[in-house]
């Protein structure tokens, strides 16, 4: 009974771990489409409005790509241990603060400067969520862990490897000053969403990146 009983203590940290984490996804996504709503006394004109949903979408597309790819993750790592749980931690917290970075470096009531170091503490910060899941990636592929079976862990290490690629790419976007634009748009946008067209390529062939859904090995 004993036995039983510590075994199901020794499964609470991982339940409680993954709500936190969709409260907090669900609370970034909730927090990007409060802002579709929030009105001034000024009329918005049509150019307005576009620009508002895609901003919003592309918030979306970032929160969405993310969460599909750590809760993967989450099915297979060993949520009790120390490392994972600190980098969750930060992970989370990252999260959390991508829709206010993004909304205060494209807000046109902010002055240039300002909209410029918003933008680079997003690029950190959206960075900073693809190496932490690139470490997820590269814990779960260690063999010694023995987590998955040898076909996932070569899958994952090419996940941890390409997450690692985006990783430098989306770092690179701060060596591209924010006022330079192309049709209008921040040159940075574009860098920002090869992630995410890379994801969802890879989605629409398979799984995210490739990886079909992965379950401890028996």
């Amino acid at each position: 009974m004993s036995t039983q009983q510590g075994e199901e203590h020794g499964k609470h940290p991982r339940p409680r771990l993954e709500t936190l984490s969709d409260l907090i996804f669900g609370l970034s996504l909730s927090i990007g489409a409060i802002s579709l709503v929030i009105t001034n006394n000024q009329r918005s004109a049509p150019g307005d409005i576009n620009r508002n949903i895609l901003e919003f979408l592309f918030v979306f597309l970032i929160l969405i790509t993310s969460w599909i790819i750590y809760t993967s993750d989450m099915s297979v790592l060993p949520v009790e241990t120390r490392l994972v749980t600190f980098l969750n931690v930060i992970l989370l917290i990252l999260v959390a603060i991508i829709p206010y970075l993004f909304d205060q470096a494209v807000s046109q009531y902010n002055l240039i400067g300002d909209q410029d170091y918003a933008s680079t503490l997003f690029a950190i910060d959206y960075a900073g969520t693809l190496l932490i899941l690139a470490g997820f990636a590269h814990i779960i592929s260690q063999e010694e862990k023995q987590l998955v079976d040898g076909d996932q862990m070569v899958r994952l290490r090419r996940i941890r490897n390409r997450l690692t690629l985006l990783t430098i790419i989306v770092l690179f976007s701060l060596a591209v000053p924010w006022s330079w634009l192309l049709f209008g748009i921040q040159v940075r946008l574009f860098i920002w969403y090869v992630p995410i067209i890379s994801f969802w390529l890879n989605r629409m062939r398979s799984r995210p990146f490739g990886v079909p859904r992965i379950s401890k090995t028996p």
